[in-house]
């Protein structure tokens, strides 16, 4: 029996370590990472992986960004912490960067995107209130959304096998179904992203314009199958709907930004699509350190400085802002703007990763939908029915991949009965070699099933 003394990293792993997400099983095998390079990382027993899927949604620029660790080292070295009831000046570069870019709008700074998310609601709640609709408060969401792990953000995300045992959450909020051509839930595939608008705006005249706080949706869904319009046309009336009643627009830009999509941000693919407020993490710093942000419109922020004293924002996050996150950000978006990896991410979106469209002419593969380096795959018993794979196909194939060398994700384990989705998206510096690697595994895998 090993002791504390002698105990190897597997068994301390086991001993110590409460894994996200994580089912218990007696006689699994540690997978514990310990060196990364680019797209890739080797695991503690020197065998080496491609990752399909950036960590969490999050490593955008890969492993070994030498330029993002001295920037952090150096900020440290001068200043290794400041709250932000007052300044520092990262943040403050930081701000004036994200207003560059998105245009027009202010920035509070969080730990992350559950806390970006419940940032946004706070501020949509109060800002009704201090304009003279403080019967404002319920917030809408998306079927298949995912906004977060804390109880507001929670209880925003729509997706059932989350919120199991935690019920019940926060009060105040409501969900619709998305756009989903391939399961439209209103039976018409021609006209879904019409009708799936239609139900946003019917679902806030059911429940009553005047207590209707804010609508928060992702421009693309991302783990709940990588769904999207078929045309602008929906985005194009939820702002219009959003407009006609005094409804906030809250954009979860956590995934889809900086990059993932094919342009610096999901909400890009509109024309004349701008949100009320983005919140945003993740490949803000590329995942080097933790950071969320909610930016918001100057118009709302007007609503806090104007009025009475109790106007402020009563809220403050002890690491929102960190000196050192901020640094790394500024760092992450002039690698982004320099090495124009945004556009790379635009073609070899469609000519590399494309090619997994291929895999529709699979008898398993109902659906392939990517945009950028954000694809899904899925999978079906039955095309004709659209039976969804069982879950023990989805984690096989997972499995496959990563004897492999491949790492790949899978939204079977959240949605239950709800298409069986494998999830693809590499970091956006992965070279050609790294995606073409990707894209002939996985359909070597899927074209092996029998």
């Amino acid at each position: 029996m090993n002791t504390p003394a002698n105990k190897t990293i597997e068994d301390k792993d086991q001993s110590y370590l409460w894994h996200a997400v994580h089912r218990y099983h007696p006689d699994a095998l540690p997978f514990i990472a310990d060196k990364g390079d680019g797209s890739w990382f080797t695991d503690t027993n020197g065998n080496r992986f491609m990752d399909g899927v950036s960590g969490l949604w999050c490593l955008n620029l890969g492993h070994g960004q030498t330029e993002m660790i001295e920037a952090a080292t150096k900020q440290m070295s001068e200043l290794a912490y400041f709250p932000l009831s007052f300044g520092h000046k990262p943040a403050i570069a930081l701000a004036e960067k994200l207003d560059q870019l998105l245009g027009g709008y202010r920035t509070f700074f969080a730990n992350g995107g559950s806390d970006a998310n419940e940032t946004a609601f706070k501020i949509a709640r109060q800002h009704h209130k201090q304009t003279g609709h403080p019967e404002k408060y319920k917030i809408i969401s998306r079927y298949r959304a995912y906004h977060g792990n804390s109880l507001g953000a929670l209880s925003a995300t729509a997706q059932a096998n989350r919120k199991m045992k935690y019920d019940p959450v926060a009060p105040g909020f409501l969900h619709v179904p998305p756009p989903y051509a391939y399961r439209s839930s209103f039976g018409d595939s021609q006209r879904d992203d019409e009708l799936a608008a239609n139900y946003l705006e019917q679902t806030i005249l059911w429940e009553g314009p005047e207590s209707v706080a804010a609508f928060i949706m992702e421009p693309i869904i991302s783990g709940g199958g990588v769904l999207y319009p078929q045309t602008s046309l929906y985005y194009d009336r939820v702002r219009e709907i959003c407009d006609k009643y005094n409804v906030l627009l809250i954009l979860d830009e956590v995934v889809s930004g900086f990059g993932r999509t094919g342009k610096m941000f999901g909400y890009m693919h509109a024309e004349n699509f701008k949100p009320d407020i983005i919140t945003l993490a993740k490949g803000l710093t590329s995942g080097y350190l933790p950071l969320g942000a909610t930016c918001v419109k100057q118009s709302i922020y007007e609503s806090f400085k104007e009025g009475s004293d109790d106007h402020h924002f009563r809220h403050i996050s002890t690491y929102g802002g960190h000196p050192a996150s901020c640094a790394v950000a500024l760092k992450a978006i002039e690698i982004l703007e320099r090495e124009k990896i945004v556009d790379r991410v635009e073609e070899l979106g469609e000519t590399v990763l494309g090619e997994l469209k291929q895999l529709t002419e699979n008898e398993w593969v109902g659906d392939v939908r990517g945009i950028g380096f954000l694809y899904g795959i899925e999978l079906v018993i039955d095309k004709e029915s659209k039976k969804p794979a069982s879950d023990a196909t989805m984690k096989s194939i997972v499995a496959a991949c990563q004897a492999k060398g491949l790492i790949i994700g899978k939204n079977s384990d959240t949605i239950p009965d709800g298409g069986n989705v494998l999830i693809i998206a590499p970091p956006l510096t992965s070279t050609e070699q790294d995606l073409r690697f990707l894209v002939k595994t996985v359909a070597e895998v899927i074209n092996s099933m029998t």
